[in-house]
C-alpha cells in the first residue's frame, strides 16, 4: 500500500483529489489533524514519510513546502503554478508526447498543468510538432470555465449574494490586461515563439471548461485542411484512454450543445475540430473539467503512475 499526503487537502482541488482517491486500498492518506496542518515541522514529516505527496496550495505555500523538502526523498506533485514552467520538473500531462508517461512515472518533482493550459496544449503541441502550425503563428486562444477555476473569491461572488465582490453576472470576460498566470505555460509547452492572445471568460456554473484555437488556414504556409488537423491529433492521441478526437463530421453533430459541464466529474477531455474547407478556415476546441483533466483528475493519473500502478486507477 502506497502513502499520499495531500497538503492543503482542504481546498477546492485537495477536496477532489481525495473524494478520487477515498476508498481505494492501494492507498493510504496521510492526514494531519486541524491544529497542525499549517506546522511546518508535521508537514514536513509528513511530506518525508509519503511515497508522494500533492501540493494543492498557493504559489507561494508550494513554494515553501517544496523548501521542507530540501534533504529528503520526497516526490512531489504539484497542482500550483509556481513550477510549470520550470525545467527541473516534468510536465504532468502524460499524453503530451511520447515518452511522458515513463518521464512521470520516474520523477521526483512533476508539475500538474493548469487547466486552461491544460485545454491549449493538447490542440497546439501536436499540431504545431506535426509541422501544421509553425512556432512563430500568432495565435488566439478563447476560452469559459466555471467559476470554481478562480478559487474561493471568485466562488464567494457568485454564491453569497452577501459577499462584498458579489455579481450577478451570467458570464463576463477577465484577464483584460492580457497577463493571466496560464499564457506563459501555454506558450512553453505548446512550444510557441510568442505568447497566445488568450481571452478567458467565466459563466455561472461551478465547474466545466471550453478552450477554442480558431485557425485561418488561409494563412498557414502549408494551408493544411480541417481534415489535416483531425490527422495529426488523431495520430497523436491514439490509443489514449482520456483524451478523444472528433474529426469535422463528427463534430458538426455535436455542435449545437457543445456543453462546458459535460465531462464534469471525468478524468476526460474532448478535442473537436469544426472546419470549413471552402473557407480555409477552422476552430479546435477543447471540453473537459476544469477540476477534472484540469486539476484533481489529472493529479490523480500522475499519482498512478509515479507509484507504478496503470494511470487509469480509481479514474
Amino acid at each position: 500500500m502506497a502513502t499520499v499526503f495531500i497538503d492543503g487537502e482542504a481546498g477546492t482541488t485537495g477536496l477532489q483529489i481525495r473524494e478520487r482517491l477515498h476508498g481505494r486500498e492501494d492507498i493510504s492518506l496521510i492526514s494531519l489533524a486541524d491544529d497542525v496542518r499549517k506546522d511546518p515541522a508535521a508537514r514536513r514529516d509528513a511530506l518525508a514519510a509519503a511515497d508522494v505527496s500533492i501540493l494543492c496550495l498557493p504559489e507561494d505555500a508550494s513554494r515553501e513546502a517544496v523548501a521542507l523538502c530540501e534533504g529528503t526523498a520526497a516526490r512531489l506533485i504539484d497542482a500550483s503554478i509556481a513550477y510549470r514552467t520550470d525545467p527541473g520538473w516534468v510536465f504532468g500531462f502524460p499524453e503530451y508526447t511520447p515518452g511522458q508517461r515513463e518521464r512521470i512515472a520516474a520523477a521526483a518533482r512533476v508539475t500538474n498543468p493548469g487547466c486552461y493550459a491544460c485545454g491549449t496544449i493538447a490542440i497546439l503541441h501536436p499540431l504545431i510538432a506535426a509541422g501544421l502550425i509553425p512556432t512563430d503563428h500568432p495565435v488566439t486562444v478563447n476560452a469559459v470555465s466555471g467559476y470554481s477555476g478562480g478559487g474561493r473569491r471568485l466562488i464567494e461572488a457568485f454564491e453569497d449574494r452577501q459577499a462584498p465582490n458579489a455579481t450577478d453576472s451570467a458570464f463576463y470576460l477577465y484577464a483584460l490586461g492580457l497577463e493571466h498566470k496560464h499564457v506563459e505555460e501555454m506558450r512553453i509547452h505548446s512550444r510557441l515563439a510568442h505568447r497566445p492572445l488568450f481571452i478567458p471568460s467565466v459563466g455561472r456554473f461551478a465547474q466545466g471548461m471550453i478552450v477554442s484555437v480558431p485557425l485561418q488556414l488561409w494563412s498557414l504556409p502549408n494551408k493544411p485542411t480541417p481534415a489535416d488537423l483531425h490527422a495529426a491529433l488523431a495520430d497523436h492521441y491514439a490509443g489514449d484512454r482520456f483524451v478523444t478526437v472528433f474529426a469535422p463530421e463528427e463534430a458538426i453533430a455535436h455542435a449545437a450543445n457543445l456543453d462546458p459541464q459535460a465531462l464534469n466529474g471525468a478524468n476526460e477531455m474532448r478535442l473537436y475540430v469544426f472546419g470549413n474547407p471552402a473557407r480555409e478556415q477552422a476552430v479546435i476546441t477543447a471540453v473537459l473539467d476544469n477540476l477534472g483533466k484540469g486539476a484533481s483528475g489529472q493529479a490523480v493519473q500522475n499519482l498512478n503512475l509515479m507509484l507504478g500502478l496503470h494511470e487509469a486507477t480509481g479514474l
